[in-house]
């Protein structure tokens, strides 16, 4: 039976989107495309007039989405169709993950790899019936016009329920089986080395990352393979990590002159990326490399690592929090702020000893990128060069950063995010204390005061902050991250006030998000606006899932308390999802981080007074060794641990303060040297069982 025809000529008055505050929905408010943004109001306007939604998600640093809005969005007459066929919805996927999570999973299930721009068409209930992303205007690429793709797929809404009914039931049939089903199971003993071995098979062993391309810096399967060279000791996996973080760090994916990593690469030697930069990609790039540094003293590392947070402060500032990304687009076109001509190069740098540079950087006439340079370092140029050399070089990249700084910038998303806010908090306090840099710490402070005070309410969080207007209820990774980051700073400054915003957020994550029948945190909270699925997932994406970030985090918080509260919700965390690293190691890998923490989790307990310089070198022997699965407590003398906690009595040695290493419910004998304490902390620690 088909369905009636909208009511000819009603058509939605004006495009909505100039009373919202994501830079990429302002992008489309002067589209004559009439978007709404999501909400029910938009769900109750479609229902009534039944039109079949037209649901748009990118973000701003996507190209393509810039792509699909030039040619068909800013189209008079494909926007006169849009708004006569559908509702047009329009959402940015970084302010509503939820959202985003939702349909994508909807676009696989349909057949359709995903990705964005994302194109879905739903039913007035929200329900998907149709998945594309980009369209082009006019037949390219073997696909049709976007105009046709809109008449066929109203048509289909309106004249064939049937068909359209039963792509949504599918679709709600894969959301059960992925977010509904129970996912216990059996956990082997040896899982951590079985699935360590899994990920190595799956790295290039002559460029590093996972075979193949496009290349993206997978974080979390690498520190499961650095975590295992810690762990194991086996060489193979330093060397597998090795390469990646070398490669990535020499290679074109890196930016040689600002500081920063963009996105991926799109071939596999790490040479030509996708040039946009993420706020998350940085965090996690500067975590990993301070983990390794902590063990090689790598200098390149370190270079990385305090030119990407150079980058950060000069770049990246939102008042105290953090900007979203950098687009990867200047002037129309990808890449043109990053990119040299050989001629631009030589006249910048007359007289400087050229080519030298040229050699290093790998610049020729004809260019690696469309006729022009991405600077890389991948070659024979990697080997070690002189002290003058690198001085050189880094006085030639001052003078081309200088230069290009005058260049049309990429426009800078300054929405503030509180997960991906909470990454960095998390690499800037770790970082602040491993190099002893307090600028780098006192950032990391001021960021998560603003946070607080701009994204919390009480124990809640809101998402998403711009302009002084928050908006959209905190996800779950927003509670982990932030409980993550507030820990981090307990740890690396002893202020106790970040513990119990730990704990707070830690116990409403519990509250609002625990789902009671299979375990697990929902990504939404009890009390938000439903969708059409409440999703449940431990699988990451670019950034870490909120349920593998929490196993690492509870058990952390049990060794530093000893409350069992924390270990009891560890271990059912760890339940919820045990059946599935055999089958999907390589998609949860901070579940996997989780496990290791609370397999061989370590307790470092110094006594001492706070203000003496003798409890602050104990500090730096425990910061100058890559212990990912450490958790460090400073204890005040006048301060008692609570009864029950291993290292509960333990006392400055003679007067002087004492660490104690404590591990599996039994302590070290009490350390006094710093050097001591340092050669203590050298040997590889095997996994035992659960917290």
């Amino acid at each position: 039976m088909k369905r009636a025809a909208p009511p000819a000529g009603i058509i939605m008055s004006r495009n909505l989107l100039d009373a919202e505050t994501s830079p990429y929905l302002l992008l489309h408010k002067d589209n004559p495309v009439h978007w709404r943004p999501w909400g029910e109001a938009a769900l109750q306007e479609a229902q009534e007039q039944n039109r079949p939604i037209l649901l748009s998600v990118g973000y701003t640093a996507c190209h393509w989405c810039h792509v699909m809005n030039e040619e068909s969005f800013a189209d008079p007459e494909t926007a006169a169709l849009m708004n006569e066929l559908f509702i047009p919805i329009k959402v940015d996927r970084e302010e509503r993950p939820d959202i985003d999570q939702i349909y994508q999973t909807a676009a696989n299930a349909m057949g359709t790899m995903g990705g964005w721009p994302l194109t879905m068409f739903l039913t007035p209930q929200g329900e998907p019936y149709f998945a594309g992303t980009y369209f082009p205007r006019e037949q390219r690429f073997g696909q049709p016009p976007f105009r046709n793709v809109l008449q066929e797929v109203a048509r289909v809404y309106h004249e064939q329920p049937e068909p359209v009914a039963n792509a949504a039931a599918r679709v709600q049939q894969a959301y059960t089986n992925l977010w509904g089903r129970d996912l216990r199971g059996q956990l082997s003993g040896a899982i951590l080395d079985d699935v360590s071995l899994g990920i190595a098979r799956k790295f290039d062993i002559f460029f590093g990352g996972t075979i193949g391309a496009p290349k993206f810096p997978t974080y979390g399967l690498i520190e499961i393979l650095w975590r295992a060279y810690l762990r194991t000791g086996a060489e193979q996996f330093n060397q597998l990590v090795q390469t990646t973080m070398a490669n990535i760090c020499m290679g074109g994916v890196y930016d040689h002159l600002g500081g920063g990593l963009h996105r991926y690469s799109v071939d596999e030697r790490w040479t030509v990326p996708h040039f946009e930069k993420m706020l998350y990609d940085n965090a996690q790039f500067i975590d990993l490399l301070t983990m390794m540094w902590q063990h090689n003293r790598v200098p390149t590392f370190r270079m990385r690592i305090e030119e990407t947070i150079g980058w950060l402060l000069r770049e990246m500032m939102v008042e105290h929090g953090f900007a979203s990304a950098l687009d990867a687009d200047s002037e129309h076109e990808e890449g043109k702020y990053y990119v040299w001509s050989e001629a631009e190069i030589d006249a910048a740098l007359a007289g400087t000893f050229v080519q030298k540079f040229k050699e290093v950087y790998n610049v020729r006439r004809e260019g690696n990128f469309e006729g022009r340079n991405i600077l890389h370092r991948i070659g024979p140029s990697i080997s070690e060069l002189s002290e003058a050399d690198e001085a050189l070089l880094a006085r030639q990249r001052s003078t081309l950063l200088a230069l290009r700084e005058k260049r049309v910038k990429p426009m800078r998303d300054d929405k503030v995010l509180a997960d991906w806010n909470g990454l960095m908090i998390a690499a800037l306090a770790n970082a602040g204390a491993v190099f002893r840099n307090t600028a780098w710490t006192h950032a990391a402070v001021r960021a998560f005061d603003f946070i607080e005070r701009a994204l919390g309410d009480g124990d809640r969080l809101y998402h998403s902050w711009r302009e002084g207007r928050r908006q959209h209820t905190g996800f779950a990774d927003d509670y982990a991250q932030m409980a993550r980051a507030a820990f981090t700073l307990w740890e690396t400054t002893s202020d106790k006030r970040y513990f119990e915003r730990a704990r707070a957020w830690v116990h409403t994550l519990n509250d609002h998000f625990w789902d009671g029948q299979n375990g697990g945190y929902f990504y939404t909270p009890d009390d938000s606006d439903p969708l059409i699925f409440r999703s449940r997932t431990v699988f990451d994406q670019a950034t870490p899932a909120a349920n593998g970030v929490m196993v690492s985090l509870l058990a952390r918080m049990h060794l530093a308390t000893w409350d069992r509260s924390y270990r009891e919700r560890c271990n059912a965390l760890v339940e919820a999802f045990s059946g599935e690293p055999a089958r999907a190691y390589t998609s949860m890998a901070s579940y996997l981080i989780g496990l290791d923490v609370v397999m061989t989790g370590l307790q470092i307990v110094v006594v001492g007074s706070l203000t003496s310089p003798k409890t602050h070198e104990l500090v730096g022997a425990v910061m100058g060794r890559s212990l990912p699965n450490r958790t460090l407590v400073l204890a005040d003398p006048g301060d008692a641990l609570i009864e029950g906690h291993p290292a509960y009595g333990k006392k400055m040695e003679n007067g002087h303060p004492t660490a104690y290493i404590c591990q599996r419910e039994t302590c070290s004998a009490p350390i006094t040297n710093p050097v001591a304490l340092s050669q203590a902390l050298q040997l590889p620690l095997r996994a035992a069982g659960r917290a």
